[in-house]
C-alpha cells in the first residue's frame, strides 16, 4: 500500500484489483470483497492521503530504510546515499552545497548506521582544502570515504583530486554546481567549477534532477568502487540541489545489495597498513614519471562501461533506467541540442512543443561527462540529424570552444561525422533557462549560417553573440497548479514554503515542486518562491512564467506591492493574497498603484488581504514571524488537504521546525496557524478599477520616503539598483556593465525597503545627547545631528531639537533622527539607551510624521565632523557614517563595528574583505552599503577569495607602501629641483611650502588629509604637459598623499578556521595592517554551522549534538607573536573600551588584529533582534567572552602590555547567558545531562582562562600580592586603590594619571574600574580614591554601575564602621549644565562616609563648563590631596619634555610663520565698547557689540556665551622675556615629542606670539610649577625657598603667593636662578582658554551678524597692595575698537539658561548684576516675536545688584515693559537702603506671581549670576511659593521642581 502511494489513483486502482483478482484465484472471493473499501478510497484519492499524512507526521526525516516516495532536495538525496556508502566523511560549508554535510552530521549524531552497520565518521575541516587533504588521507587508509563541495572549494581540492586519481583511490565528491567568482561572487548555479577540474583525472557524472542525484548517487559510489577512479557526482546548485521535487528513495539495503564487495576488499587491501608496509607518493625523474602515469590508463578506458553497468544495476533495482547519453525527441530528428544537468528537463518540455508543431528536434542529455564516451555519444546520436547546438552552462574566456562543445566536435570528428555544429552558453548564475530558451537555440540551428559561440538569455548589445528569445511558451502539464509567494529574508516564507512542497508531495497524490529564489542580501531582502503540484512528475526546472501563469500569488509585505510586478505571472481568475492592514476598498484605492489595481480587475483575480503582521503579534510571534499565517492561509484557500488534516501536517512541521527552540515558539507558532483563517479578509472591488488612474495619494506608494529633501539617485542607482531592487535587472544589456567589476559606492540610501513595524521615536528632555544609540545601530538609521540657528529656523513643522551640550557645540542645537524607511525595527538602540529616551510606535505613525525629519537631517543639515574628537565616543557619531543601511539582519552584531571604522577612518580606509555576512552584507552588487563624505572620499572595498582575505589585504598594503615610497622619492626629487632652479620655475613656492609640510609629517594620516586639498588644488593649476616632468610625476601619484588605513574584515570562519594560516603570517609579516575579525562564533553566512569559535556545548549545523571541543583562543595566538597589537571587544559591553581598540590598533605601527564579539540572530536569543545589548553585556559580564588590550608598545613601560578590561566576572550572569540562548538550550531540552558536561565543561573553561588573563595583566608587585591573598598568606604593605567610574573613559584617563604619580613618588597603587572591585574587598583597601563621573540624569557610568548594585543592597544592612580602617578622597567630574551636577561622585562619597570611612579630602567637583573643564578644579584639589594623604614627594629631577623646541636660522624662519589662529576660534570685529555705569563708579561694567559677518560661527542661540581669546598683557610678556633671555623676535620650531595635548601647538611660532597669544603667562601658577622652578633653579636660597612653598609644612607661604597673585612669568623673575627650557614651559604653562560670556542681544531682533556683551571688570588687590586684573578683563579694557574695529577671536559656547522650545511658554528671570545678559537676549527675543505677531508668554525679570548704577539696561527694560513684552519686573538693589534686599526677598513677596507662572502656567525659570548662597535661595523660595500657594506638600514642591530641572524648565547659570 505505501508503494500504491506514490501512483495516481487511477493506476493505483488499476494495480491493486489486479493484485486482488489474482488474490481472489487462490484464496477466495471472500479478501476481494473485505479489500473492496480500499480500492474505492484509493479511486477517491482518499487512501492515499490517509497514507502520506501518517508517514508525514511518523517519519519526519529521510529514513535509511525508507522506500516511500518523499519530497526533498537534491542536496538531501545525495547526502542520503554518501552517508549509506561511506566510513568517512569529512565537510566544510560553502553554499550551496552546506545542507549535504549538515545532512550527513544529522545522521550521525542520531546513530544512523551505513551499509557496513556502522555510525560514519564525520568531521568539520577547516576549509575545503583540509576536506580533500583528509579525504585523501582517509582513502589512503583503506576507508571509504566522501566530501562535499561547490565553486572555489572545488577549486582547493584540485590538488588532492589528482593525487587520488593518479594513486587510482576511489571516492565520491558531491558537488552541487555553483559560478566561479570572477568579477564578482556568485553563490548561483552553473558549470564553471566542475569543469575547471575536468583535467584532474576524476570521472564526472551529472545528475539533472533530485531523483537522478538519488540514483546516480549510488551510480558513482558504485562504479567508483568498481574503477578506482574517484567521481565528482554534479548537479545544478540552487536549481537541483534547492529544489524540493518528489523522489523515491533507495533503500540502505537495496544499495548493500549491489555493492560489489571483492572490488571493496582489493580496496581496503591497498590501504596503507605497517602489517604488509607500501609507500605510496614517491618522487619520480623523467626516466619513470611518464610510463607510471600512462599506466592508468586501462583504468579510465574501462570507466564507461562500468558505469553504465552500474546505472543498470540500479535501473533492475528501482525500474528508472539510466543512459550514459540519453536521446529524447522526434527519433528523426534534424535539429539536436546538447547539454547536461537540470536544462536538460526542461528541454525535454521544449521538445515536446515543438513536435507538437510539427518540428523534428530532440535532445542528447550527457550524464557522464569524463571520459567522454564518444562510441555511447555517436550511438545516441540520431543518424538524420543536420544541425548541432551544443550548450554549455559555463564560460571559459579565450578558449576556442566550451569544453561540451570541445568534445562534440572532437566524438564526431573521430567517428567520421561532419555535421553543422554550434556552441554557446547559457544560465551562468543560475540565469534562468526556460522552454523558450530551448526554442531559442533551435531556431537559431534553422539559419544557414547558425551564430556560433552564443549566449542564450541576456542582451549582448556589445558583442552580438546573444540569440533572440521570443516569449513565453506554454509547456506546463495542464494538471498542474502553480504558486508564486513574494516575501522576506527572515519572516520565514522560504521555510514555510518548503514545508508545504513537502506537505504537498507527500501527504496528497500530487507530485509537488519547490524552487526558491534569494537576493543576494541577507536578511530582509526579498525571496521569490515558486510552488507547482500536479498528478504527474514536474519536469519544469524553471521559476513559473507569464503563461499558463501562477494561480495562486501571494504578496507577503506591503514594500512589493509598488515595485515588483506581481500580477505579470498570474493566471486569469487567480488567487492574489496581500499581507497588509487594510481591508476596505477605500483604503486599497489609496495604498495600491494603479497599475495593480488594473491588472487585478483585468484578470479578475480573487483577492484578499490579511493583516499577517497583527496575527503574528497577537499570538506572541515577532512581528515579521508571518510564515505560519500566510502557509494557513494558503492552504486554506488552495483546498489541497482538507482543514483538519492541513492542520495536522502543518503542526507536524511545526513541530519539526521549532520543536528543538523552545515549547513556547511551537505553542505561538501552532496558535499563528488557528488564527490566520479568521483573519482572513475577501476583497470584493468595483469594476472601475479596470480604469484606475493614479492619484496624488496612490502616486507616493511608488517613493513614499521622497520628501523635499530627497536626494535624487545617482546614475549607477538609477540603473542598477532600481533594477536589481525590483527584481528586473534580469533585461539590463551587456552595455549596461563595465567590464571587469568595479562598481561605484553607496547605493544602500536609496532602496529605503521600510522592513519595521516599529520604529524608535525619540523624546528629546529625557535624552542627555551620549549618542550610544548611534553607536550601536546596525544600520546606521539613527543619527544625532548638530543644527545651526539658520538651519533649526529652516526645519520641517514639528522637527525636534535641543541645545547641544558640550563646550564645543555653542551655538548649536541637538537631535536624534531615525530614518523611517530604512529602519529595520530591531529596538537595540532601545535597549542601549541609558536615559529611556527612545520608545517603539507603529512604522507608520514614523513614516508621516519623522520621515521628513529625517530627510531633511541627512540632506540639508551640515556635517559638523570637526568639532569633538571623532576618536571619542560622542565625537565618533557626528562623524558622516560611511556605512549605512546594509543588507543584514535586524540586530546584526557585525555591522556597528565596522560602521564605527568608517566613523573613525573610513575617508581613507581600504578595505580587504572575506567571504561571509560581511561581504553579502556589504557587497551585494548595485546594494553597496559603503559611501563617500562629502569630499569625496570614502571605503575602497574589495574581496577575493574566503581563505586569502589576509594575503589580499596584506598585497593592497605592500603597494599603497610602495607607492608611497614613489611618491615621497618625487616629491624629494621636486623639493631640490625647486632649490637649485629657483623660486617659481619647477613649481610654485606655494606649493613646495606646502610639500615640504608633507614631507615633515608624512606618516601622520590626519595632517596629510589637511594638506592634501590645496597640495591636490595647486597641482592641478600647476601640473600640465608642459610643466617640469618631476612636477608630473608628482601629480600622477597625488592620490597617495594620505595614508591609507588599510584593514582586514571578515569573519570566524575565515580567521580562525580557512584563513587561519594567512592571517597567522601577516601578524608575523610585521606589516602595518589592521585585521578585524567579527566573531559570530560560527558560519553565520551559510547558516550557522559550527567553526573553532564557537563554544563547546553549542548546538550548531554540522554539530547537532553540541560541540565537543573548546573555542579557540586566536587572540592568545595572536599575543604570542609579541609584535602585534592585540584587542578583544564587545561593544554594547563597553563602547568606550572599542574605541579605544579601534584608535589604539590603527596607530600601532605593525600588524594588530580587533577581535569583537558580534552577535548573531542565528544564535536564538529569546529577546529576538533587539537581544545584541544583553548579549553582548552578559558575555563579558559572565566572563565568557573577554575584552582586553595588547600593545607591544606598552611592555616594559610599568607593565607587560596587557590590560584586561573585564576583571570581574558574575557566575549569575554566565547562568542567564547560557539560559537565553537557544544554541545553548536546545541541548540542555534534548539531552540535559550531555548539556550538563559540555556546558560545564565552556564555562569552567571560561573561569580558568579569565584567571589567566587576571594575572597576566598583573605586574610583579599585583600579582605577588594576589597569590599570596589567594594561599592565605598576609598582605604586608599600604598602597593606594584608585577607582574610577567611567562611560567616555576621560575618568579612567585622570585615574592612570593619578597611579602614574603615585608610582613616581614610590608608592604602591593599584587603579581599576568599580565594577572590578567588590564589596566585600573594599574594606580591605586601607586607601581609596575615586575618581567619579556622572552619567546621564545622575546616573552611574557604565565601569560603576554593578558596583552601585551592590552598594545599595548592602548600604541597607552594612554596620556604620565597615570601613573604619580605610580613608577616602572623592573628586567628581561633571557638568553643571546638567540637573544632578556630579551626582554620581556625592552618592560615592556619602555612602563611604555612611560606612565610617575616614575622609583624606573633601568632594572635589570638576565642572565641564569651565574653560579648562575639570582641571580647572582638580589643579586646586590634587596637590592638597598628596599633601593630606602624606604622599612623599616626586622624584626631584624633571622630566623629558613632550616637545621639541629649537630656534630656527633667522633666514629660513621669517618665510616660515604663519599668523597663530587659536584652535577652535574664528575672527570676529569689536565695533563698540562702552561703558554703562557713571564715570567714577566703583565697578567697570561695560557694553561690547561685535561684528560675525563672514566669521563662520554657527548662529547662536538665546542663553549662549561668546568665548574671547584675550592677549597677555605687554609687561607680563616682556618679563618673561626677559626672564628667559629672549627678544621674542626668535622663530621656534615646535615638535611633539610624547604629546597628549587634545589642541596642537604651533609647528613654526615667534617666541612673542607664543608667550602673547599661546601660553597664559598672567594666569596663577599651581603648585606643580612651584615644584618644577624649584628643580630648575641654580641658586641654593631660591631652592630652599621653593622647597618650603612646596612642602606641607609650607602651605602658608604657598597661600601667601596665590594671595599675591603671582603670575607665570612674575614667578620666573621672582627666581630668577630657575631656567627651565621652553619646552619645559610648554608642559607647565597652560594654553589661553577663551573667556565665555553669556550673550546680552537676540539675533533675531539684532541680526544674525551682530552680537552683545555685558562685562564687569574682574579686579582685586593682592595681599601687597597692588592692584590685580583678571586677563580676559585686563584686556578688554585696555583695547580700543576704532573705527574699523578690532580683530578678536571668538567662539559661541552653549549655556545652562536656554529659553523655551515656544515662546508661549511663561518665563520668569533671575538675573544677578551682570546676569543680566542673557535676560537681555531672552526679552529681545520675544519682543522680536511679538512684533512679528507670534503669541507670547508672560515674562518676568527679578534683578540683584548693589546700586541702580549696576541695573545696566534700565531704560530698555522700562520700553518693553511698556510694549507689553515684559510684564513684571522686580528690583532688588541691596545698598540702597538700609536693610540689604536681594531676589530672594523679591520671589517671596512675589510668591504667587512665582507660583502662578511656574506652576499653574507651566512657566520656565532661568537664574544667571555669580554662585554661592544666590542658587540654592532661589530654588528654596520657589519651592515654598509652590508649597504655600498650592497648597502642596513640601515633597511635592520639591519634586515638582526636580522635575522641572530634568525637562529643562528650570535652567541655572552660576560662577
Amino acid at each position: 500500500l505505501v508503494k500504491l502511494s506514490t501512483m495516481s489513483a487511477k493506476k493505483a486502482a488499476t494495480a491493486i484489483a489486479r493484485a486482488f483478482s489474482s488474490v481472489q484465484t487462490t484464496t477466495g472471493s471472500a479478501n476481494a470483497q473485505n479489500f473492496a473499501p480500499i480500492v474505492s478510497s484509493i479511486k477517491t484519492g482518499k487512501l492515499a492521503k490517509k497514507i502520506r499524512a501518517s508517514r508525514s507526521i511518523d517519519m519526519p526525516t529521510l529514513h535509511h530504510e525508507g522506500k516511500s516516495e518523499r519530497a526533498i532536495d537534491g542536496n538531501t538525496a545525495a547526502a542520503h546515499v554518501a552517508y549509506a556508502l561511506s566510513d568517512v566523511s569529512f565537510i566544510y560549508p560553502i553554499s550551496p552545497s552546506t545542507s549535504m554535510g549538515e545532512t550527513v552530521d544529522k545522521f550521525a549524531s542520531a546513530g544512523r548506521k551505513n551499509v557496513f552497520g556502522q555510525t560514519v565518521m564525520v568531521r568539520q575541516m577547516q576549509s575545503e582544502q583540509g576536506s580533500a587533504g583528509a579525504l585523501h588521507g582517509a582513502l589512503s587508509g583503506g576507508a571509504l570515504c566522501t566530501t562535499f563541495t561547490a565553486s572555489q572549494g572545488l577549486l582547493l581540492m584540485i590538488p588532492n583530486m589528482y593525487l587520488c586519481a593518479g594513486e587510482l583511490l576511489p571516492a565520491v565528491f558531491h558537488v552541487s554546481a555553483r559560478a566561479l567568482a570572477r568579477q564578482s561572487l556568485s553563490i548561483f548555479c552553473d558549470h564553471s567549477d566542475v569543469m575547471a577540474v575536468r583535467t584532474t583525472g576524476c570521472a564526472l557524472l551529472s545528475s539533472h534532477n533530485p531523483q537522478e542525484v538519488m540514483d546516480l548517487g549510488l551510480v558513482a559510489h558504485l562504479a567508483s568502487i568498481k574503477s578506482s577512479v574517484p567521481f565528482v557526482h554534479f548537479f545544478d546548485g540552487t536549481r537541483t540541489s534547492g529544489v524540493i521535487e518528489n523522489v523515491s528513495p533507495i533503500s540502505y539495503s537495496s544499495m548493500k545489495s549491489l555493492m560489489p564487495w571483492d572490488e571493496l576488499e582489493t580496496f581496503r587491501r591497498r590501504g596503507l597498513n605497517p602489517q604488509h608496509p607500501i609507500m605510496r607518493g614517491m618522487g619520480q625523474d623523467p626516466q619513470t614519471y611518464y610510463q607510471s602515469a600512462v599506466a592508468s590508463n586501462q583504468y579510465y578506458d574501462v570507466v564507461p562501461e562500468i558505469v553504465q553497468h552500474a546505472m543498470d544495476q540500479v535501473a533492475v533495482l528501482t525500474g528508472r533506467h539510466y543512459k550514459l547519453f540519453e536521446y529524447y525527441g522526434d527519433p528523426e530528428a534534424e535539429r539536436v541540442v546538447v547539454l547536461m544537468g537540470s536544462a536538460s528537463k526542461t528541454a525535454e518540455e521544449a521538445v515536446d512543443y515543438m513536435r507538437k508543431q510539427g518540428e523534428k528536434v530532440g535532445i542528447l542529455k550527457v550524464r557522464l561527462f569524463r571520459p567522454f564516451s564518444t562510441e555511447h555519444f555517436l550511438a545516441e546520436m540520431p543518424p538524420s540529424v543536420k544541425a548541432i547546438a551544443v550548450l554549455d552552462r559555463t564560460k571559459e574566456d579565450m578558449a576556442s570552444s566550451l569544453p561540451l562543445h570541445a568534445d562534440v566536435l572532437t566524438a564526431l570528428s573521430e567517428g567520421g561525422l561532419f555535421k553543422k555544429v554550434v556552441g554557446g552558453n547559457y544560465g551562468l548564475g543560475s540565469k534562468e533557462f526556460a522552454p523558450r530558451h530551448v526554442k531559442a537555440v533551435f531556431d537559431n540551428l534553422l539559419d544557414q549560417l547558425p551564430k556560433n559561440h552564443f549566449t542564450c538569455g541576456i542582451i549582448d548589445d556589445v558583442t552580438n553573440s546573444s540569440l533572440l528569445v521570443g516569449p513565453a511558451i506554454n509547456c506546463i502539464d495542464p494538471g498542474t497548479t502553480q504558486a508564486i509567494f513574494f516575501g522576506l529574508g527572515s519572516d520565514g516564507t522560504v521555510g514555510a514554503n518548503k514545508a508545504a512542497a513537502a506537505i504537498i508531495g507527500e501527504r496528497t497524490e500530487f507530485y509537488s515542486q519547490g524552487h526558491f529564489n534569494y537576493s543576494s542580501q541577507k536578511a530582509g531582502a526579498s525571496t521569490v518562491s515558486h510552488l507547482r503540484f500536479g498528478p504527474r512528475p514536474i519536469r519544469s526546472e524553471y521559476e513559473i512564467e507569464d503563461s499558463p501563469g501562477a494561480d495562486y500569488v501571494a504578496c507577503h509585505h506591503t514594500s512589493f506591492l509598488p515595485k515588483f510586478d506581481m500580477l505579470s505571472k498570474a493566471r486569469e481568475g487567480g488567487v492574489f493574497v496581500v499581507n497588509c492592514p487594510w481591508k476596505t476598498v477605500e483604503e486599497l484605492d489609496v495604498q495600491f498603484p494603479a497599475k495593480l489595481r488594473r491588472e487585478i480587475a483585468e484578470k479578475k483575480v480573487q483577492l484578499y488581504t490579511i493583516d499577517a503582521h497583527a496575527v503574528a503579534t497577537s499570538v506572541g510571534l515577532p512581528a515579521k514571524r508571518i510564515n505560519q499565517v500566510m502557509q494557513s492561509t494558503f492552504f486554506n484557500l488552495s483546498s489541497i488537504l482538507p482543514p483538519e488534516e492541513a492542520k495536522a501536517q502543518l503542526e507536524a512541521a511545526i513541530d519539526r521546525m521549532y520543536g528543538q527552540k523552545s515549547p513556547e515558539i511551537v505553542k505561538s507558532n501552532k496558535a499563528a496557524l488557528a488564527a490566520a483563517p479568521e483573519n482572513l479578509n475577501r476583497v470584493t472591488y468595483p469594476s472601475s478599477w479596470l480604469n484606475a488612474e493614479d492619484t496624488p495619494e496612490s502616486l507616493k506608494v511608488f517613493n513614499p520616503s521622497k520628501t523635499q529633501y530627497s536626494q535624487e539617485l545617482d546614475a549607477f542607482s538609477g540603473v542598477f539598483l532600481k533594477a536589481i531592487d525590483s527584481r528586473s535587472a534580469d533585461g539590463l544589456p551587456v552595455s549596461a556593465f563595465v567590464a571587469g567589476g568595479d562598481t561605484p559606492i553607496g547605493q544602500s540610501r536609496f532602496q529605503k525597503r521600510a522592513l519595521a513595524e516599529e520604529i524608535p521615536v525619540w523624546i528629546p528632555d529625557a535624552c542627555t545627547q551620549c549618542n550610544l544609540c548611534s553607536v550601536v545601530c546596525p544600520h546606521a538609521v539613527i543619527r544625532p545631528f548638530l543644527l545651526d540657528k539658520k538651519e533649526k529656523a529652516e526645519a520641517p513643522k514639528g522637527f525636534l531639537s535641543r541645545k547641544a551640550k558640550g563646550g564645543e557645540l555653542g551655538g548649536l542645537d541637538y537631535t536624534i533622527q531615525i530614518a523611517p524607511y530604512d529602519c529595520t525595527g530591531c529596538a537595540v538602540c532601545v535597549e542601549m539607551c541609558p536615559d529611556n529616551a527612545l520608545k517603539m510606535e507603529p512604522q507608520k505613525m514614523s513614516q508621516d510624521l519623522f520621515n521628513e525629519h529625517w530627510e531633511y537631517g541627512l540632506n540639508v543639515v551640515s556635517i559638523k565632523d570637526q568639532l569633538m574628537d571623532k576618536n571619542s565616543v560622542k565625537g565618533s557619531q557626528f562623524q558622516d557614517p560611511l556605512m549605512e543601511f546594509s543588507g543584514a539582519c535586524a540586530g546584526c552584531g557585525e555591522t556597528p563595528y565596522v560602521k564605527l571604522l568608517t566613523q573613525m577612518f573610513g575617508d581613507r580606509m581600504v578595505i580587504a574583505n572575506s567571504s561571509g555576512c560581511t561581504s553579502v552584507w556589504g557587497g551585494s552588487y548595485g546594494l553597496s552599503p559603503f559611501k563617500t563624505n562629502r569630499f569625496g572620499q570614502g571605503p575602497a572595498w574589495a574581496r577575493s577569495l574566503f581563505e586569502d582575505t589576509a594575503e589580499y589585504g596584506l598585497g593592497m598594503a605592500l603597494a599603497s607602501l610602495q607607492r608611497r615610497e614613489r611618491l615621497i622619492g618625487d616629491v624629494n626629487e621636486l623639493l631640490q629641483e625647486a632649490e637649485d632652479e629657483g623660486p617659481g620655475v619647477v613649481a610654485s613656492p606655494a606649493l613646495t611650502t606646502l610639500l615640504s609640510k608633507w614631507i615633515s609629517h608624512v606618516e601622520d594620516a590626519e595632517k596629510c588629509n589637511v594638506l592634501h586639498p590645496e597640495i591636490k588644488r595647486l597641482l592641478a593649476e600647476e601640473a600640465g604637459p608642459s610643466s617640469a616632468q618631476q612636477l608630473q610625476a608628482v601629480a600622477r601619484g597625488q592620490n597617495m598623499f594620505v595614508p591609507p588605513s588599510h584593514w582586514i574584515i571578515g569573519g570566524d570562519g575565515w580567521a580562525y578556521d580557512i584563513g587561519f594560516g594567512g592571517l597567522d603570517h601577516v601578524l608575523a609579516s610585521g606589516q602595518n595592517v589592521n585585521i578585524l575579525v567579527l566573531d559570530t562564533e560560527g558560519y553565520s553566512n551559510t547558516g550557522a554551522q559550527v567553526s573553532k569559535a564557537t563554544p563547546t556545548g553549542a548546538v550548531m549545523k554540522m554539530a547537532s549534538g553540541g560541540k565537543r571541543g573548546k573555542k579557540k583562543d586566536l587572540g592568545a595566538i595572536a599575543m604570542m607573536h609579541e609584535n602585534a597589537y592585540v584587542a578583544s571587544v564587545s561593544l554594547a559591553a563597553d563602547v568606550n573600551q572599542t574605541v579605544k581598540a579601534f584608535k589604539e590598533a590603527e596607530a600601532y605601527n605593525g600588524p594588530s588584529i580587533v577581535i569583537a564579539y558580534a552577535t548573531c540572530v542565528d544564535w536564538g536569543h529569546r529577546a529576538g533582534d533587539k537581544a545584541m545589548v544583553q548579549q553582548q553585556v552578559e558575555a563579558v559580564e559572565s566572563g565568557y567572552w573577554p575584552i582586553y588590550r595588547y600593545n607591544p608598545d606598552n611592555v616594559g613601560k610599568g607593565g607587560n602590555g596587557f590590560e584586561l578590561d573585564n576583571k570581574r566576572i558574575s557566575q549569575k550572569v554566565m547562568e542567564s547567558f547560557l539560559n537565553n540562548e537557544n544554541r545553548f538550550t536546545s541541548l540542555q531540552r534534548s539531552s540535559p545531562e550531555h548539556a550538563k558536561l559540555l556546558q560545564g565543561e565552556m564555562v569552567e573553561g571560561a573561569h580558568f582562562r579569565h584567571e589567566q588573563r587576571t594575572r597576566l595583566a598583573m605586574n610583579d608587585e599585583d600579582l605577588l600580592e594576589y597569590l599570596k591573598k589567594a594561599m592565605g598568606e598576609q598582605v604586608t604593605g599600604e598602597r593606594v586603590t584608585i577607582l574610577y567610574g567611567s562611560d567616555t573613559g576621560t575618568s579612567e584617563v585622570v585615574a592612570k594619571n593619578f597611579q602614574f604619580e603615585m608610582k613616581r613618588r614610590g608608592m604602591k597603587a593599584k587603579c581599576m574600574a568599580f565594577n572590578d572591585i567588590s564589596i566585600a574587598d573594599l574594606a580591605d583597601q586601607k586607601k581609596v580614591l575615586a575618581i567619579v563621573a556622572t552619567a546621564g540624569q545622575g546616573e552611574m557610568p557604565k565601569s560603576a554601575v554593578k558596583f552601585w548594585e551592590e552598594m545599595e543592597t548592602f548600604l541597607e544592612i552594612a554596620p556604620t564602621d565597615y570601613l573604619a580602617e580605610t580613608q577616602f578622597a572623592v573628586f567628581g567630574m561633571g557638568d553643571s549644565s546638567y540637573v544632578f551636577f556630579n551626582e554620581a561622585a556625592k552618592k560615592v562619597d556619602a555612602a563611604f562616609e555612611r560606612l565610617g570611612g575616614t575622609r583624606i579630602m573633601e568632594l572635589g567637583v570638576g565642572d565641564d563648563q569651565h574653560p579648562a573643564r575639570y582641571d580647572t578644579e582638580l589643579e586646586e584639589w590634587t596637590p592638597n590631596f598628596y599633601d593630606n594623604l602624606e604622599a612623599p614627594e616626586p622624584p626631584q629631577e624633571l622630566g623629558a619634555p613632550t616637545h621639541l623646541v629649537e630656534i630656527l636660522p633667522a633666514g629660513l624662519a621669517t618665510k616660515l610663520v604663519p599668523a597663530y589662529v587659536p584652535h577652535g576660534s574664528k575672527p570676529v570685529s569689536m565695533t563698540l565698547k562702552r561703558s554703562t555705569v557713571p564715570e567714577g563708579y566703583e565697578r567697570a561694567v561695560d557694553h561690547f557689540e561685535f561684528d560675525l559677518i563672514g566669521s563662520g560661527l554657527p548662529s547662536y542661540g538665546q542663553g549662549d556665551s561668546l568665548g574671547l581669546w584675550p592677549s597677555n598683557d605687554e609687561e607680563q610678556v616682556k618679563i618673561l622675556l626677559n626672564a628667559l633671555n629672549m627678544t621674542g623676535d626668535e622663530v621656534l620650531s615646535i615638535k611633539p615629542v610624547d604629546s597628549n595635548r587634545s589642541v596642537p601647538l604651533p609647528e613654526v611660532i615667534t617666541g612673542r606670539t607664543l608667550f602673547t597669544e599661546v601660553l597664559d603667562i598672567g594666569g596663577w601658577p599651581k603648585r606643580r610649577f612651584y615644584e618644577m622652578l624649584k628643580l630648575s633653579a641654580i641658586d641654593e636660597a631660591e631652592k630652599a625657598q621653593l622647597q618650603l612653598i612646596c612642602s606641607r609644612d609650607g602651605k602658608a607661604e604657598y597661600n601667601s603667593c596665590m594671595q599675591e597673585s603671582y603670575t607665570y612669568a612674575e614667578l620666573l623673575q621672582k627666581f630668577p636662578s630657575a631656567k627651565p627650557s621652553i619646552g619645559q614651559l610648554l608642559d607647565y604653562i597652560p594654553d589661553i582658554k577663551p573667556r565665555l560670556y553669556s550673550i546680552a542681544s537676540s539675533s533675531r531682533l539684532r541680526g544674525e551678524n551682530t552680537c552683545h556683551l555685558c562685562i564687569i571688570k574682574n579686579e582685586w588687590t593682592a595681599t601687597s597692595g597692588r592692584n590685580r586684573v583678571g586677563l580676559a578683563t585686563h584686556w578688554l579694557g585696555e583695547v580700543e575698537p576704532g573705527q574699523k574695529g578690532l580683530a578678536c577671536s571668538a567662539t559661541v559656547h552653549p549655556s545652562a539658561v536656554t529659553m523655551p522650545e515656544t515662546h508661549e511658554t511663561p518665563l520668569l528671570m533671575v538675573a544677578l548684576g551682570t546676569g543680566i545678559a542673557p535676560m537681555r537676549a531672552f526679552i529681545e527675543e520675544r519682543a522680536a516675536a511679538k512684533r512679528d505677531g507670534e503669541t507670547c508668554g508672560e515674562m518676568a525679570l527679578f534683578f540683584g545688584a548693589r546700586n541702580r548704577a549696576e541695573y545696566s539696561y534700565e531704560q530698555e527694560f522700562d520700553d518693553y515693559q511698556k510694549e507689553g513684552v515684559l510684564q513684571h519686573m522686580s528690583l532688588a538693589l541691596s545698598r540702597e537702603q538700609k536693610e540689604k534686599i536681594y531676589v530672594t526677598h523679591r520671589l517671596q513677596q512675589e510668591e504667587q506671581l512665582v507660583y502662578d507662572l511656574i506652576h499653574e502656567k507651566r512657566g520656565n525659570l532661568s537664574l544667571c549670576g555669580p554662585g554661592g548662597a544666590a542658587p540654592p535661595q532661589v530654588r528654596k523660595a520657589v519651592i515654598d511659593a509652590i508649597r504655600t500657594r498650592g497648597n502642596h506638600s513640601q515633597e511635592y514642591a520639591e519634586k515638582y521642581v526636580e522635575e522641572m530641572q530634568i525637562n529643562g524648565r528650570y535652567n541655572v547659570e552660576a560662577w
